[in-house]
């Protein structure tokens, strides 16, 4: 059959939705197997063909507006005889009334284990699948996978082991596992059919069943057609060079610089320059004379230099006549800080539109407005709204809030995490979350990239650059926002279930996005991905100075996908040339409060050389100087007899040995390629995450507990399984 002469026909007849029958044919035509079946056109054709195929059978209403057929009575299962078939037919005709137009009548199939799978568009990602438990727990349970159209098989093996009832596809009660090949061909089915046919708004196959013999099939199917072609215009891609250069000015202009203090226009002036920022400052403001004890310039055009970029903060109101003015001087990049645009309502909105193609003809690229700045602190740049200072490094932050962002940065600074740059994003009139995406993909310099997003501009954009991106820079991601369910047709039970929160989880699953929960676990995971080689799988081997915290460790592996292996017999028998003959010679190892200065380290690299693990922890070894320096404080004041001296040096000397094992870490690191997650014992407010040695580019990486720790790993590693399914 011609599909697109199917669906041509349907949609000029004034139809929306094809019937079951027609449903069928369109999911048999892409090789989903669908349940054989006879259409009647009236009740006695109807029983003839139940008697044709033979008792017990199904029948059912046929009509082009019988959509919820079920819910109005319209299908009678195991129906036993010629008696039972005539009096459903009877029923059926007195319930449909006009409605129908024929009957569908099917043989009855067993089968105790029901799926649901199907299609819709999703207006930012566009076509979606999904598959799920199915008959009438659908939208009860609500356990569903998503993915983004086009699939790959790759795809479809995680959609259905991700699933909570996806032991149902293995053997199940003495019925054979699903057909593997039968479950592929359905999703691949509906993924061609999404791209190859954007006039079909959704589909839906409830119930997916799979029979005794683990043979799939469809026996209930329903197709709905688009009412009208959407069309949804994007902002245009930036100019990225350009956009790069935004974070390496060698010359700011303050527009709406002011002295008085709490002012925009004074907080970033001044931040700025105390930070060190060693390119020229110009200062503008109409009311001339100096700020600082510099020069205060009535308009850009009074500069005697070159300017690359313009901070802004005058009010909305006279941004407008800033965009000649800015091409006449030839400044290219303006950092919009001002508020009153898109953000207060439908006139800021006609007024930030209206700027944005100003701008565009002038050629000034805007990033903003409503930002809380940026900062790129390998040119010691801090122009942001608060005063947190970052060390450099290579973590590359965007933030669709200013103030999360810049509390991100405050934490990066507190746990010495490296900042490679950072833009607060405002309100995205120009500049969008896919151009930074696109332009950290060509900066060198960064090697990890951390998100904080509300909403995308283009969905289908940000995903492809994404999933390209992440192949060679992990993306940290945090979503805010609360979950809406999609206001689609719903016509269907795959319409019912798509939610946007659903839909992006499955973006980001797609795209290898480290997706998180909370701010913390942004820090985290760009401390572990900047610092650690990935683990090569999810064998863990745990060193603990104590057995309970090891086995909470491991019932945290546990719970997050993570194995904690048996030690083999040999390198049993090595540790116990090691450690005391009480020690547990299993996994976690515990050192049994041995505090020689080799033994940490040596068992350490025990468990990094043994085949047997991918990734080690270690809980207790560090911290306990802090440990020591609070005994020794208890001791002096209980005891007099100790002097301040013996107690510092016994400190000191602990404080070196940490030192040595840190390095140490990092040494065997680079020597087995396997990660080690450090837990502190003890931490006070000064300490950090991450410790450096010099000339390393891998860090020691200590986390305050178990649980911080283990999610870095959990998430490391499922990083590591989609580079692998893209070849990586």
């Amino acid at each position: 059959m011609n599909i697109c002469d199917v669906l041509e026909k349907i949609r000029q007849s004034g139809r929306t939705s094809l019937t079951e029958s027609e449903s069928k044919q369109v999911l048999k035509t892409y090789g989903i197997p669908v349940i054989s079946e006879t259409v009647a056109a009236d009740r006695d054709e109807a029983l003839k063909a139940a008697q044709d195929i033979g008792f017990p059978v199904v029948m059912k209403g046929l009509g082009a507006t019988l959509l919820h057929k079920t819910e109005r009575g319209l299908v009678h299962l195991n129906l036993p005889d010629a008696d039972a078939a005539t009096h459903a037919a009877q029923v059926i005709a007195d319930e449909a009334g006009d409605d129908l137009e024929g009957f569908l009548v099917q043989p009855q199939m067993t089968g105790c284990r029901e799926f649901v799978a199907g299609l819709f568009r999703d207006k930012q990602f566009g076509p979606v699948i999904m598959f799920g438990i199915g008959g009438i727990f659908t939208e009860a349970f609500s356990d569903v996978a998503f993915r983004v159209a086009p699939l790959s098989e790759a795809d479809v093996a995680e959609m259905l082991g991700e699933v909570r009832s996806s032991a149902l596809l293995g053997d199940f009660r003495g019925e054979a596992a699903a057909n593997q090949e039968q479950m592929i061909q359905t999703l691949m089915g509906l993924s061609r059919i999404s791209m190859e046919h954007p006039d079909i708004a959704e589909i839906d196959i409830n119930p997916l069943i799979i029979n005794p013999s683990g043979q799939v099939c469809a026996v209930d199917a329903l197709v709905v057609l688009s009412e009208k072609e959407e069309h949804t215009e994007f902002p245009p891609p930036v100019d990225l060079p350009l956009l790069g250069k935004f974070f390496h000015p060698k010359s700011i202009a303050f527009v709406g610089a002011t002295a008085q203090l709490g002012k925009w226009g004074h907080i970033l002036l001044t931040i700025t320059i105390s930070k060190g920022y060693e390119g020229d400052i110009y200062l503008v403001n109409p009311k001339g004379g100096s700020i600082a004890g510099r020069e205060v310039f009535k308009s850009v055009a009074e500069i005697p230099g070159e300017v690359d970029l313009a901070v802004v903060t005058i009010p909305a109101s006279g941004v407008m006549n800033l965009i000649p003015q800015f091409r006449e001087k030839g400044i290219r990049n303006m950092l919009l800080v001002t508020s009153g645009f898109a953000e207060t309502g439908d006139e800021g909105r006609e007024l930030e539109k209206a700027l944005v193609e100003k701008a565009r003809e002038a050629g000034v690229l805007i990033v903003g407005p409503n930002t809380m700045g940026i900062c790129n602190p390998h040119i010691r740049l801090y122009c942001t709204g608060s005063p947190v200072w970052p060390r450099k490094g290579s973590t590359s932050v965007v933030a669709q809030s200013g103030n999360m962002g810049t509390q991100l940065l405050a934490f990066a600074e507190q746990q010495g995490i490296g900042i490679r740059c950072f833009s607060g994003s405002g309100n995205e009139a120009m500049t969008t979350i896919e151009d930074y995406l696109e332009g950290l993909e060509l900066d060198d310099y960064t090697r990890v990239i951390m998100l904080y997003i509300e909403s995308v501009k283009n969905g289908c954009r940000f995903f492809e650059s994404a999933r390209r991106i992440g192949k060679t820079k992990p993306i940290i991601l945090l979503k805010g926002g609360r979950t809406k369910v999609g206001e689609r047709a719903a016509a269907s039970h795959t319409g019912a279930m798509a939610s946007d929160a659903g839909v992006f989880d499955a973006v980001c699953k797609q795209a290898g996005i480290v997706k998180v929960e909370y701010p913390t676990d942004m820090l985290d995971l760009s401390a572990a991905f900047s610092s650690l080689p990935l683990p090569k799988g999810k064998r863990v081997a745990i060193m603990t100075l104590g057995g309970g915290w090891g086995v909470v460790a491991a019932d945290l592996c546990a719970e997050h996908g993570l194995e904690i292996p048996e030690l083999s017999p040999e390198i049993v028998e090595r540790i116990d040339k090691i450690l005391p003959p009480y020690w547990s010679r299993s996994n976690p190892v515990d050192i049994v409060g041995e505090h020689g200065d080799t033994i940490a380290e040596t068992i350490l690299e025990e468990l990094l050389r043994w085949e047997g693990c991918d990734a080690v922890i270690n809980l207790g070894i560090i911290g306990r100087t802090i440990l020591i320096g609070r005994i020794g404080e208890t001791a002096s004041k209980a005891d007099p007899n100790y002097s301040p001296e013996f107690l510092e040096a016994a400190k000191e000397q602990l404080a070196g040995f940490e030192e040595r094992y840190i390095e140490r870490i990092v040494n065997l690191m680079g020597t087995y390629d396997k990660p080690v997650f450090g837990v502190s014992i003890l931490t006070t407010e000064k300490d950090q995450t991450l410790y450096r040695v010099e000339g390393k580019d891998l860090k020691g990486v200590f986390y305050p507990t178990p649980e911080r720790a283990v999610k870095a790993l959990a998430r490391m590693y499922e990083y590591q399984k989609f580079l692998e399914r893209c070849g990586e």
